[in-house]
């Protein structure tokens, strides 16, 4: 991680779970790391607890579905740390909304913000990036893996959740073609775990079967993992499933 250090990273979705946990790690790693997301007083709390570690952390309230918030988030940055380096797109939501009963509100929400506000926050991001000139930069999008299989039928209630992280695959693959077409030092990986313990996920009625569920370092850790790989090495997909997890997809 080393050529990382006084580097700037903007994290989604850092207010809690993957995203503070990968904000944790990111500032002891000697980043300048900037948080977006909609909840204040967890960013403030987080940027108590990591004063004094060997990075920076600074954040900005964005809310995911509101893109005139996210333009205001990457036009603080630019002006205030000319520079942008890696963009974690970690926010999103999950919502038990099944395709024939499920809230048209909550299928809007996950679209939004799983979807359009991580293409969003990506194409400002690379605009920066061209900007600045960035001598090498990463994109890492938290995806699923419900965005790489269909879920079985006791699953049908996560349909929708699974098409966005569907379209994260395929906007991840598409957007990582688009950037070595243009010959810009952009790498892109898509980071897909299956449960993990958050917040979103407190809900989520799985048997487990006394499995270990995966946890927010777990994830955390990957990201190190394909930020410390030489720029020669992009490391385009990394899937976490947690140890004896029987999961069957749906043929």
């Amino acid at each position: 991680m080393d050529k990382w250090v006084g580097k700037v990273a903007v994290v989604t979705g850092a207010s809690s779970g993957i995203g503070a946990e990968t904000c944790k790690k990111l500032v002891a790693s000697g980043m300048i790391v900037v948080g977006l997301a909609r909840r204040e007083n967890l960013l403030k709390d987080l940027s108590t607890e990591l004063n004094g570690q060997p990075g920076e952390f600074h954040y900005f309230k964005v809310d995911l579905c509101n893109e005139e918030t996210i333009l205001k988030a990457f036009e603080w940055i630019k002006s205030t740390f000319k520079s942008l380096d890696v963009l974690i797109n970690n926010g999103g939501v999950l919502k038990s909304a099944d395709l024939l009963n499920g809230s048209t509100t909550d299928w809007k929400l996950m679209f939004d913000t799983n979807l359009i506000g991580l293409n969003i926050c990506s194409r400002e991001a690379v605009k920066l990036m061209q900007h600045f000139e960035i001598e090498r930069g990463h994109i890492i999008n938290i995806n699923s893996i419900a965005g790489q299989m269909q879920l079985p039928g006791n699953y049908a209630d996560y349909a929708v959740y699974s098409a966005t992280k569907f379209g994260v695959t395929a906007l991840t693959k598409y957007l990582r073609d688009t950037l070595s077409i243009n010959k810009l030092p952009i790498r892109v990986t898509s980071i897909s775990p299956g449960i993990v313990e958050t917040e979103m996920t407190i809900d989520l009625t799985r048997p487990t079967g006394g499995i270990e569920v995966l946890q927010p370092e777990d994830i955390a850790d990957a990201i190190l993992y394909a930020l410390s790989a030489p720029q020669r090495a992009n490391v385009c997909e990394i899937t976490i499933r947690p140890t004896g997890d029987t999961f069957t997809p749906k043929d």
